[in-house]
């Protein structure tokens, strides 16, 4: 049994920060995640992708990001279990919890927050039926490092920001030998920055873009070798390609976490905007997977509720103790 204060379900960005805002009221805390690492979307899906909007830095990549909050968590000595995916909760008479993982490893604390993000995360995979075959061997639904592609030739399909930035970054940094782009209507979802890039550079012939048209078939022996592409009027056109990257988007789902007994509203935990708890007392949820009257979903929005959600446990825990807010400015970080 593993004993801490604070059980934070998801060890994203929102759940790291936690683990320092904690630590300032000198609460452990231990975080359990179904991926292999720490850093959530950030580390599996796009690590080497800019973020703008995290305060005093106007620029930072994912991945960046998440080392940055795991040195800030490292004073505070907080525990991991990874590559488990927590599937109960089990409230005792004192009302603490103990979390249960698909491993069954248990977990004991007074408090459980849910930073689970978006949930768990499954690929939209167009209809293409021998499509199973070659996943692993030239199909991918995410791009996580894209020096993986380097001097490939790769058809991207897809019409939304992820499809056209992927597109850009690739032939404009020289990756991949070849990059194509094929998407179904004439028009994208995306940014109209991004979209006039990738038009662009169509025109300059950095990318190959092909609009009205879906990929409808794959060959290969061991490993892909063609792309089979249905143009609306050209008809079926054959393209040579090492990789085939469909980028449709992911689709979330809370996974376990629905069948706890949690208020769910929009495929996401209701909470209450004071503290961000849930229906259960002693249960936060944080991030992505809450929901309230005029939530963004933003990581800067997780951390400013992960922080409001502490105070609140340090309460709960200690009812008869007297929280005096203390900056760090003034008393610095102080580990364990």
């Amino acid at each position: 049994m593993i004993e801490t204060d604070i059980i934070i379900i998801g060890a994203g960005p929102v759940g790291l920060f936690t683990v320092f805002e904690a630590g300032l009221l000198k609460l452990k805390c231990h975080l359990i995640d179904s991926l292999p690492q720490a850093g959530g979307q950030c580390s599996e899906i796009y690590p080497k992708k800019p973020i703008y909007d995290i305060p005093g830095f106007p620029s930072i990549l994912a991945g960046e990001l998440v080392d940055n909050l795991m040195e800030q968590a490292a004073p505070f000595k907080p525990g991991f279990t990874l590559g488990e995916a927590a599937t109960d909760v089990d409230k005792l008479e004192d009302g603490s919890f103990i979390v249960t993982t698909s491993k069954g490893t248990k977990h004991h604390a007074p408090i459980v927050m849910i930073a689970g993000g978006l949930g768990v995360f499954e690929p939209r995979k167009p209809p293409i039926s021998n499509i199973v075959d070659f996943e692993d061997k030239g199909v991918e639904y995410i791009i996580k490092d894209p020096e993986f592609y380097k001097g490939k030739r790769c058809v991207i399909a897809g019409g939304g920001d992820s499809a056209l930035d992927w597109s850009i970054y690739l032939a404009e940094n020289n990756i991949a030998s070849e990059v194509m782009l094929v998407h179904r209507n004439s028009s994208f979802r995306g940014h109209l920055d991004s979209v006039q890039k990738v038009i662009d550079m169509a025109d300059a012939g950095k990318i190959k873009l092909i609009t009205e048209a879906e990929v409808v078939g794959l060959s290969g022996g061991s490993k892909l070798e063609n792309v089979i592409i249905n143009h609306t009027k050209e008809g079926e056109i054959t393209t040579a390609a090492d990789h085939f990257i469909p980028l449709f988007g992911l689709k979330p789902s809370l996974g376990p976490i629905a069948n706890w007994g949690l208020e769910i509203e929009k495929n996401a935990i209701t909470v209450d905007t004071l503290d961000y708890s849930t229906n259960i007392p002693g249960i936060y949820a944080i991030g992505d997977v809450n929901h309230y009257e005029g939530k963004l979903k933003l990581i800067l929005c997780g951390f400013h509720e992960g922080t409001i959600a502490v105070q609140s446990a340090f309460a709960r825990i200690y009812p008869d103790k007297k929280n005096v807010l203390k900056y760090t400015t003034v008393n610095g970080v102080q580990g364990f």
